[in-house]
């Protein structure tokens, strides 16, 4: 069988005529004689009747102190509710189809509710569907463990479950239907002129995704990059054909501009962080003890720069509370700044060239955007700012490296 997974987010099931023009791309991907695998998320966003958070809202009215069981056991309400909606909508245009939840699909998890581990997919029941001509419409986000509990697979969840399906039934492809045109070089509600990558590379992408870009969850490409299968990143309101996600390196493709400074891919950014000073003048044995204290809290540490004297460090804002009693209860000094960003330039293509911190850097400058720390990789380099610099920030590094320009 020659098998694609198309999965719709929330915006693109929330709505019937958002609902229509999923049926529309389900129907095309049959008509070219594939047999489709429909993942769906529940429906909406914060506030909408039937988005997760609303269900969690719903249940922390009752009692905030949620049993992570019962916490599951609802959260996935509304992705098994997007299925049978989905299912039916098919049906009403002749289509045979069923609903399928996560469990039903086989996909087989851990007990780390909220956030589970796949441990093994069991497609017979998939498979044996397809088998019958019937198109499986699969709530995404949801699993269940060996004894039958059920789990949710964490934020981007539905982009796990299509992934994992994907490499389980051996899919020739993945489509993630959300509602921009793919990829794009920054983000568009800031950017007006940003425009869509059309070609990438797993390893890039999951920079990207990383970094603070919501299009897809880093975990999916993690999946989809180990199996091989090409993901697209496609707009559910248009024909566009979107970002296609191979293997294939970004350096290997063809320029098709004689600019020389596309060597960066996208510009992404992440609020809501905290940045933390420690006087650590007693040495590596103090910094080590304060890592451990934070690990054993369950307080991940994001940009870190360690000095003789000094550790600055970057977490997320709504830890902050949680690190500083931390320090207090150890007796660690310490400095803090809340409401930053961390803005991150993305690009293969910036690997062994000189000079592209100081091009960064000398643009923020320029803007009069404090640049508070910085962290640097083979494909990326990030810069901790005042949150309240952010758009300024984005629109400085898109416009530095000519982005707008991308093909």
């Amino acid at each position: 069988m020659r098998i694609v997974i198309q999965k719709f987010g929330g915006t693109s099931v929330a709505s019937p005529e958002n609902r229509e023009r999923a049926v529309q791309k389900i129907i095309h991907s049959i008509m070219n004689g594939f047999k489709t695998v429909v993942v769906v998320s529940a429906m909406g966003r914060r506030g909408e009747p039937y988005a997760t958070d609303t269900l969690l809202e719903l249940l922390q009215q009752v009692h905030m102190d949620v049993h992570p069981r019962e916490k599951d056991m609802v959260l996935s309400l509304g992705e098994t509710l997007s299925s049978a909606i989905m299912a039916n909508t098919l049906r009403s245009k002749g289509y045979d189809s069923v609903a399928v939840t996560g469990w039903q699909a086989g996909i087989i998890t851990d007990r780390n509710y909220g956030n589970a581990n796949i441990l093994e997919v069991k497609t017979e029941y998939l498979t044996d569907v397809l088998k019958q001509g019937k198109i499986p419409i699969v709530a995404g986000f949801q699993g269940i463990t060996e004894t039958g509990e059920i789990t949710t697979l964490g934020r981007g969840g539905s982009d796990t479950t299509a992934a994992i399906l994907g490499e389980a039934l051996n899919a020739e492809s993945i489509e993630i239907y959300t509602d921009v045109d793919g990829i794009m070089t920054a983000d568009p509600r800031i950017v007006s002129n940003a425009s869509p990558i059309r070609q990438i590379s797993y390893s890039e992408i999951f920079q990207i995704a990383d970094q603070g870009a919501k299009v897809i969850h880093p975990r999916a490409v993690e999946i989809a990059s180990r199996s091989d299968i090409p993901l697209l990143i496609k707009n559910i309101m248009n024909d566009s054909p979107g970002t296609i996600v191979t293997a294939r390196s970004i350096k290997k493709q063809p320029v098709r501009s004689s600019n020389t400074d596309r060597i960066i891919t996208s510009i992404t950014y992440v609020t809501g962080r905290t940045q933390i000073t420690i006087d650590t003048s007693q040495g590596i044995e103090e910094q080590n003890d304060i890592l451990l204290r934070l690990a054993d809290n369950h307080i991940s540490i994001d940009i870190i720069n360690i000095f003789p004297d000094k550790m600055i460090f970057t977490i997320e804002g709504n830890l902050t509370d949680k690190a500083l009693a931390v320090m207090k209860e150890n007796n660690y000094k310490c400095k803090v700044i809340e409401k930053c960003s961390k803005i991150s330039a993305v690009g293969e293509r910036m690997r062994g060239v000189p000079g592209v911190m100081s091009r960064i850097i000398n643009a923020l400058t320029a803007g009069k955007i404090e640049v508070l720390q910085t962290s640097d990789s083979h494909m990326t380099i990030s810069c901790l700012i005042k949150e309240e610099d952010t758009i300024p920030a984005v629109l400085a590094l898109h416009e530095e490296f000519k982005l707008y320009m991308h093909e």
